[in-house]
């Protein structure tokens, strides 16, 4: 009896092991779906998008799970052009936005409001080099170019990418896209190349603002400027 008790303790082990090593990978990489056309920004029921891998993301940045009402997903594509994220988050509480949006110019400060954000660094070598776009429930959007230097952060808000954006908002829910040229990321990848990045929500506001992160960055207070924590793009 003993003998079948360590046996089968040692299977489960060995299963609860495997779950964990097909978890961590399935959580720290994402695929990117090719796509030989290219679809409107504005099409969130473009049947392509249902091609891309989708990425939930239910924690904070500390780890800790947030709320269903806070949950967000992401689907991923690129084409020979450009890389295209949707964004789909659940909404059961006040949008925290601002009630003169303006959408010709980027908007600077918006992550202190709601937005969903992705950030690619495209030399998965130097991760420290990425670039940060956002868009929020308003369609306002903000691009910015981010470099580390002896560990200080420096933000290139001159940085024009030529993203777009569009959103549309459903009862109990916000959709949002971003389309972002190659051009503004220095290169285009092949087939089989990883990069690297990192996907994020902020919602809500203090005291109870949250900070979502598909890899949480564990950091002591919200930040998600922390590259050693980015995931890996597969294209």
């Amino acid at each position: 009896m003993r003998r079948l008790d360590l046996v089968g303790t040692a299977f489960l082990i060995a299963l609860m092991a495997s779950a964990a090593m097909s978890q961590s990978s399935k959580m720290n990489s994402v695929a990117v779906t090719h796509i030989k056309a290219e679809i409107p920004i504005t099409s969130f029921d473009d049947p392509a998008w249902q091609n891309g891998k989708e990425v939930a993301i239910d924690t904070y940045w500390s780890g800790k799970e947030a709320p269903k009402g806070r949950h967000f997903k992401a689907r991923l594509l690129w084409s020979d052009t450009a890389l295209y994220v949707r964004f789909e988050a659940n909404q059961e509480e006040s949008l925290i936005v601002s009630d003169q949006p303006d959408l010709a110019k980027k908007t600077l400060g918006l992550w202190d409001r709601d937005v969903c954000e992705i950030f690619v660094a495209p030399d998965a070598a130097k991760p420290d080099k990425y670039f940060e776009f956002e868009v929020a429930p308003t369609g306002e959007w903000v691009d910015v170019g981010i470099e580390f230097h002896n560990g200080k952060r420096i933000s290139d808000f001159e940085y024009s990418s030529g993203m777009t954006s569009a959103v549309r908002i459903d009862t109990g829910k916000v959709m949002s896209a971003i389309k972002i040229p190659w051009k503004a990321l220095g290169k285009t990848p092949k087939h089989g190349d990883k990069w690297r990045g990192n996907l994020y929500r902020c919602v809500g506001k203090d005291p109870n603002r949250g900070y979502l992160a598909w890899q949480p960055t564990l950091t002591g207070e919200p930040s998600f400027h922390v590259p050693s924590k980015f995931g890996v793009f597969q294209f």
